[in-house]
């Protein structure tokens, strides 16, 4: 167990904290506030279940409420028998509530737009419905209900007009859709309220007799922020439409927040408006990928919100150029909580799967167990699906080298989790082997943009043996293992990793190289595990425990 009980992020319980707030992937956020509590979702993907949502009573400390969708039903590539929706699936979304009923609206890059409902948070929450094609929109919905017009409407990056596509630096058109009062059916044709070099997701809000509309634009061309460039065509700033007259202008515009000196070349934008109980403003925002070592995904920092000529400023200005850069560490907006964080250790002791864990893709049901052996998740192999179109990710659609064709990502019933932070951590699975067959892989993974994964090869004899699988799926095989189970950890110091292994759970080897763990296509790294057989149907391992600590809170 690491010793510092807060760590170098969170809430350090002393009143503050110190930004990302939620260090580990947990992107293109929406947070709606009911009540007391804080309600967050985020965006993952063709991971199943989709659309994680968080609570939080105090903006900084977030635990696990469940997920928008139970499966990526509306498409069969999410499914476990195809493994082609890498990097589509789940996007950034919008949640709402109105009238009693909860909703989450997401545009699926394939399949348009999308509203799911419920009446309880944390479900059963609707099939999806699609409320848009893609003719209409290309990523990024928001809704709002006018109470004094008893009108609703829907904003969405409507994508680069056909006109435009040659452009260097396209823009994005923004389009403003009425709905019916119910949220589930658009009324008109829409009407465009601005476009701008990478402006997407928008946010709208309505207080003080101005109509606000929050959205991200690319910086490139833009002198104003004066930060610098490290990645012109990713590297984004927060800006602000302000109209007096309606929600569909005209609008002025104002750049609240940039980049500062704070996270390096990393981008600050995309997020959600937070009120606290004093009446003070705050914003929860993503730190973006235009960084070189991203490695645990696109975090979420909280930011002081002060508003200045009925303009909001976010952060701290930093050099008095009247635009807001994040901050690192800031006296927390509400008091009086516990120390909360999301969920990572498990012992497999309940029926249910946790909500820290994901599948990649819709899993194969007939194929995993939490009841077969109680007290243990039961993996069972399946054969890999086929090596070829319409199966798995497309060569440099999900991976960061052309290792697309390698087996795991055509493995079904892969079940993982986020890393937290990028300083230190260590996992540690403790993995029962009686139920392993010939021609049967199975063990331990960290996967992102690229993935390296340790455990047992069995021969098609039955001999078990050690083995290490790199991201060009090229295999290091090591020594027999004679054990009915076997620990298998992994440790990262920064994003440099390695494996070792124990046949006792106390003294531990080192098996396989040391590698580099990436962000890659929108998404951090994970810990997880896997098997498949490539010859059959047959064979499982029954997983007994799984321990995670890293430098920040934990629950």
């Amino acid at each position: 167990m690491l010793d510092n009980k807060f760590g170098s992020w969170g809430d350090q319980g002393d009143g503050t904290y110190i930004n990302p707030v939620l260090n580990a992937d947990y992107p293109d956020s929406d947070i709606e506030q009911v009540g007391d509590t804080y309600y967050m979702i985020t965006s993952k993907q063709h991971m199943s279940p989709g659309m994680p949502i968080l609570a939080s009573k105090d903006m900084v400390n977030w635990s696990n409420v469940g997920f928008g969708f139970n499966r990526l039903s509306w498409a069969p590539e999410y499914n476990w028998d195809r493994m082609n929706g890498y990097s589509f699936g789940v996007w950034a979304g919008d949640l709402a509530y109105n009238d009693g009923t909860w909703y989450i609206y997401q545009i699926d890059y394939n399949h348009g737009l999308m509203v799911t409902t419920a009446k309880d948070i944390a479900g059963p929450w609707s099939e999806p419905k699609i409320l848009l094609d893609t003719t209409h929109v290309m990523d990024d919905p928001a809704v709002y209900w006018d109470k004094d017009s008893h009108k609703a409407y829907v904003i969405v990056n409507a994508g680069v007009k056909p006109e435009n596509l040659d452009e260097e630096s396209p823009v994005n058109t923004n389009v403003i859709y009425e709905m019916s009062w119910d949220g589930l059916s658009i009324l008109d044709q829409g009407k465009e309220v601005y476009s701008g070099i990478g402006a997407e997701a928008a946010k709208i809000y309505k207080f003080n007799g101005y109509w606000y509309i929050f959205i991200a634009e690319w910086t490139i061309g833009d002198s104003s922020t004066g930060l610098g460039v490290k990645n012109a065509k990713n590297d984004r700033k927060q800006v602000v439409l302000r109209s007096s007259d309606s929600i569909y202008g005209p609008y002025e515009k104002k750049v609240v927040l940039q980049k500062g000196s704070n996270f390096g070349g990393r981008s600050a934008s995309q997020g959600a408006l937070l009120q606290a109980p004093d009446e003070s403003w705050w914003y929860m925002h993503q730190l973006v990928q235009n960084d070189d070592d991203p490695f645990q995904g696109r975090v979420q920092c909280l930011e002081p919100v002060n508003w200045i000529d009925d303009w909001p400023i976010i952060g701290i200005d930093e050099n008095g150029d009247g635009i807001g850069e994040p901050v690192k560490r800031y006296r927390k907006p509400i008091n009086g909580f516990p120390v909360q964080a999301p969920l990572s250790d498990d012992d497999f002791s309940t029926d249910t799967l946790g909500p820290q864990w994901e599948w990649n893709h819709d899993p194969r049901d007939s194929h995993w167990s939490l009841t077969d052996n109680p007290g243990h998740l039961r993996l069972k192999a399946s054969k890999l699906v086929p090596n070829g179109d319409g199966y798995g990710p497309k060569t440099n659609q999900w991976t960061n080298s052309n290792g697309a064709s390698s087996d795991f990502w055509r493995a079904c019933n892969t079940l993982s989790q986020r890393i937290m932070g990028t300083s230190h951590g260590v996992a540690e699975a403790k993995i029962k082997l009686q139920g392993m067959k010939p021609h049967q892989v199975a063990g331990l993974v960290r996967f992102g943009g690229v993935f390296n994964l340790m455990g047992i090869k069995v021969s098609e004899s039955g001999v078990h043996n050690l083995f290490f699988m790199n991201t060009k799926g090229e295999e290091v095989e090591g020594d027999v293992v004679d054990s009915e189970h076997i620990y298998i950890r992994t440790t990262n110091n920064g994003n440099c990793a390695f494996f070792e292994y124990s046949l006792d759970g106390k003294v531990y080897k080192y098996f396989g190289p040391q590698f580099e763990i990436a962000f890659g296509n929108w998404t951090g790294d994970r810990l997880g595990f896997f098997t498949w057989n490539d010859v059959e149907e047959n064979g499982y391992i029954d997983v007994e425990s799984f321990t995670y600590d890293y430098d920040g809170p934990k629950s």
